[in-house]
């Protein structure tokens, strides 16, 4: 099956061109690139045939190549001589983007040079130095909001071709499918730079939004195979996830999955994972069967899986564990029985519960591809988030150990697992090698440009391999190896360069990871690394000599230890304003930021939110609120830079401005538990107040005066109903955080009516995660008193087999609040009030004789404390009125049921009271409490 887009390019061609505009696909389906580049119109738009019309176009009068090829691609479309002329330039365009892949990620080499081939004989003719004069002017023509491309980005000629034909309005209007063809273009460059830049980003998501509606949502096409709507899902969950947005990601998998009709599941199931175990347990394992499993996806069609051994001969090299305790592949026990006790089947469809975990089917393409883009979508190491690193591991061994029948799939799934693999001590050295040897087959694929045969298996390149490169047998096709490219967003040579030197960071290989940063020229990125390891001198050098000249002023007689304080270098480096905040990270210099954002023409957004770090760090929210406004005018879609231009606005008392970046803090990412929760704070704060009344226009009358103090309220419940929703969002998001909880329970009590409901789930929540350690300091009992009045008063007679917040609350009282009371007198004496609301005479004096125990207990209320010897005495008042009023009653619960709750109670009556006197007559004989417990002495005595 060829690629989505030639598919939908094919449907979309008139009748009248498809004999002229056929040849041209057929050589894009066949991998011919250098064909099409060599046709006769591309010849005319590189320059190299010229007519009356285009003879006069120079490429000394245009800032770059690209803008020379767009004119003359502007006055080519104008000729109608030769109809389908934008379908023709539409082949060439995309031929261009894909040999820019294949040299630059997937392999094998060129056999031609880009160069040559599109620059005109002039350029070519004065040499190398004139074609990466032209190489560098592209470069930095991809540059955008002060962020740089990558500098060495090899044979950028073919992506700058790419770009101007895809933006060409007459292609863009002629040709629907352009607009993908646009949308990859942009997000390759996205790709290229060191950070994310926005103004990118939304030309991106805006192309995938118009793709979208024609793809997924127009009915015109809804005739569409379902694979081309399913590799426009897989590909835009790639794009989400290169923006952060892994939530949207899984959305679209998930939608994928469901058109596909593909079947996985993670579960366990009994086996062996080391050499020495004995007995079985569970593994984590992926099970997973394509819907069309009996036949598997080549290159150019389907083929059938018995007669395709293709798979098992052309795939990447795969690194052994070779490890002394783990085996190399889980050894699953084969019996159904022992199956069936670990995992639940009715959980699992017939068709998963049939297969063999050891020996499961190859899958489709586009279902490993799935599994991938799932297991790269799960970033989190927390348990309580989620899916682990642990558990990712399964997706990317299914995929290995099923077999893949495409080479870059194949060579993908090696790569995610080499990830997983470096945080375990157990398989890091694995991890390490593995993506050792996928950097040296992608070195030795990418940088040749002679074709390796079987009698010469290397090429004229010097570039090294960590195992031996395979032969042209045993390699695959380009058209196999790019099938898949843009659902999988395979890193490019440099970028997996970068991540091996990373990798060899973490490990403390430093001089590795040296070498590499230094052979690729990532100054920053090495300048990192030795900041990372405290030479902070040698990255502050390191990061000066690519600004600066030597301090001599000669950059020849510089010396070790050079300081390259001299002139700043003219022109800057593209990076220069990466580069400038650098060094303001290592000096703290505000100088340094200044520095950047001036370089950059006011558009590294990086540079202000280094200056807001700073001034917010020096306790400056003003000037930090200031800065981190500059970096979102310059990037709007940065989410910590508009939570941290909401704290700087809490600081500074400024709550409506507050509430407006934590509102847009939300909306950009819909599960940040923080954000949330300070924008509940915000809106509390942001209620009206008497300053704002008094701004307000004179009321014309009394009416008028009435409305506004009835619209004031309004918006002070508004803003606190708002507060609510926004805390309980962030209490669901973050459902361990006690303190929000507490704001929750705060606020919910607080809004008008009360949330009766919300008080009940953040008080409960609150006892779950603190009451272990607290004890009842972390029960509120003002609201679980204004709980219960309005519990008491609503419901005359309480009815445990009703449902509803009453026999909640009841329950919660049982089972959370009682076990917890110590020393609250208070908490006794309100658990007797809802115990005689419930009919239960005899929890109600057990519960008064308690409160009693507790108020007694307290020390100093003999001898020195009034205050205490007071509250004494109120509590035996209270206890001999509770004995008198209940203890006549029969009991309703309990194995004493019918029986009189205490038929002595005067005798407990007066012991109580007779207990106080005699602790209390030394100091308290004669006062107005003492008074008090005579006569209560005196009335029992009847």
């Amino acid at each position: 099956m060829a690629d989505a887009i030639l598919t939908w390019f094919r449907s979309s061609l008139p009748a009248e061109l498809t004999e002229v505009v056929e040849p041209f696909i057929s050589q894009l389906e066949q991998g011919h690139y250098q064909s099409l580049l060599d046709s006769e119109e591309a010849e005319a738009l590189f320059g190299h045939v010229d007519d009356a019309k285009t003879k006069d176009i120079r490429l000394e009068d245009f800032p770059n190549w690209s803008d020379c090829i767009f004119h003359r691609l502007g006055i080519l479309h104008a000729d109608r001589s030769k109809q389908g002329k934008q379908y023709i330039y539409f082949c060439i365009g995309y031929a261009a983007l894909l040999a820019f892949l294949q040299a630059s990620v997937t392999g094998p080499p060129l056999l031609f040079q880009p160069a040559t081939v599109l620059f005109s004989r002039d350029v070519t003719a004065a040499g190398k130095p004139s074609v990466e004069d032209q190489r560098q002017k592209l470069r930095a023509n991809f540059s955008i909001d002060g962020i740089a491309a990558y500098k060495l980005t090899p044979n950028i000629e073919l992506l700058a071709l790419a770009d101007v034909v895809f933006t060409c309005p007459p292609v863009l209007k002629y040709v629907p499918v352009a607009r993908w063809a646009k949308m990859r273009v942009a997000f390759l460059q996205q790709r290229l730079l060191s950070e994310v830049s926005s103004t990118l980003q939304e030309i991106i998501y805006d192309d995938l939004g118009m793709i979208a509606d024609v793809i997924l949502g127009d009915e015109e096409h809804a005739a569409m195979e379902s694979q081309m709507e399913v590799e426009f899902l897989l590909e835009r969950a790639t794009v989400h996830l290169h923006h952060g947005l892994e939530k949207f990601a899984r959305e679209d998998l998930n939608h994928a999955k469901r058109i596909r009709r593909f079947e996985y599941a993670l579960t366990g199931l009994l086996g062996k994972r080391t050499k020495f175990q004995q007995h079985d347990i569970s593994q984590l394992v992926v099970l997973a069967k394509s819907a069309d499993d009996d036949a598997v996806e080549g290159s150019n069609g389907l083929v059938a899986k018995d007669t395709s051994k293709t798979a098992e001969e052309t795939k990447p090299a795969e690194v052994d564990l070779n490890d002394d305790t783990l085996l190399e592949r889980i050894s699953f026990t084969d019996t159904s029985a022992e199956k069936s006790e670990l995992i639940d089947e009715q959980s699992l469809s017939p068709a998963l519960q049939q297969l063999d975990a050891g020996n499961q089917p190859q899958l489709n393409p586009l279902d490993s591809t799935l599994l991938l883009s799932f297991a790269s979508s799960i970033t989190n190491t927390s348990p309580q988030d989620g899916l682990t690193r642990e558990e990712t591991l399964p997706y990317a061994t299914r995929v290995l150990d099923g077999g893949s029948s495409n080479w870059q799939i194949y060579t993908q799934a090696l790569l995610v697992r080499s990830r997983i693999e470096g945080y375990k001590s157990r398989t890091v050295e694995r991890g390490l090698l593995q993506l050792q040897a996928l950097v040296d087959q992608v070195i030795a694929d990418t940088a040749g440009a002679e074709p390796v045969t079987d009698d010469n298996p290397t090429d004229s390149t010097s570039s090294t391999s960590f195992l031996p490169r395979p032969k042209a047998s045993e390699s695959a096709s380009v058209t196999e190896r790019l099938r898949y490219i843009f659902q999988l967003a395979s890193p490019s040579r440099w970028e997996l360069e970068a991540e091996l030197a990373t990798r060899w960071v973490s490990l403390g290989g430093l001089r590795s990871a040296l070498e590499i940063y230094e052979r690729l020229e990532m100054w920053a990125e090495a300048a990192l690394c030795f900041a990372a390891t405290e030479q902070e001198t040698k990255a502050r050098n390191m990061v000066r000599r690519q600004l600066y000249h030597a301090t001599s002023g000669s950059d020849r007689a510089a010396v070790e230890g050079e300081q390259w304080e001299g002139a700043e270098r003219l022109p800057m480096p593209a990076d220069a304003p990466r580069l400038y905040c650098i060094l303001g990270d290592l000096d703290h210099s505000v100088d340094m930021y200044e520095k950047a954002w001036g370089v950059s023409h006011q558009r590294y957004a990086r540079a202000q939110r280094s200056l807001g770090r700073h001034y917010m760090t020096e306790k400056n929210p003003l000037k930090a609120a200031e800065a981190y406004a500059k970096s979102l005018k310059a990037n709007q879609l940065h989410h910590p830079s508009w939570f941290a231009l909401g704290c700087a606005y809490l600081e500074l008392a400024q709550f409506p401005k507050a509430v407006e970046a934590f509102s847009r803090c939300v909306q950009l990412d819909d599960n940040d538990a923080e954000g949330w929760s300070n924008l509940g704070a915000a809106l509390l704060r942001c209620e009206p107040d008497e300053h704002e009344a008094v701004e307000a226009p004179a009321p014309l009358s009394d009416e008028d005066d009435i409305s506004n103090v009835h619209d004031l309220k309004s918006r002070q419940r508004k803003n606190r109903q708002d507060a609510l929703k926004a805390l309980k969002r962030a209490a669901t998001l973050k459902h361990d955080s006690y303190r929000i909880w507490d704001n929750v329970l705060t606020v919910a009590a607080s809004v008008v009516p009360p949330d009766y409901i919300s008080v009940l789930a953040a008080q409960k929540r609150i006892i779950d995660l603190r009451g272990s350690t607290e004890g009842e300091k972390c029960i509120d009992k003002q609201v679980i008193v204004l709980l219960a009045q309005h519990i008491i008063s609503t419901t005359e007679n309480y009815d445990p087999a009703e449902p509803g917040l009453a026999r909640m609350f009841v329950k919660f009282v049982d089972e959370s609040v009682v076990p917890l009371i110590t020393s609250s007198a208070e908490l006794w004496q309100l658990i007797a009030r809802l115990a005689l609301w419930r009919n239960r005479p005899g929890s109600a004096l057990e519960a008064e004789e308690k409160a009693w125990r507790v108020a007694v207990a307290q020390p100093g209320w003999e001898t020195d404390n009034e205050a205490l010897w007071n509250n004494v005495v109120d509590a035996t008042e209270r206890l001999c009125d509770s004995y008198e009023s209940l203890g006549l009653r029969e009991r309703t619960e309990g194995m004493g049921a019918g029986e009189l709750v205490a038929k002595d109670w005067r005798f407990k009556a007066r012991t109580a009271v007779r207990n106080v006197m005699g602790r209390g007559k030394g100091t308290w004989e004669g006062g107005s409490g003492w008074e008090r417990l005579v006569e209560k002495m005196q009335g029992l005595k009847g």
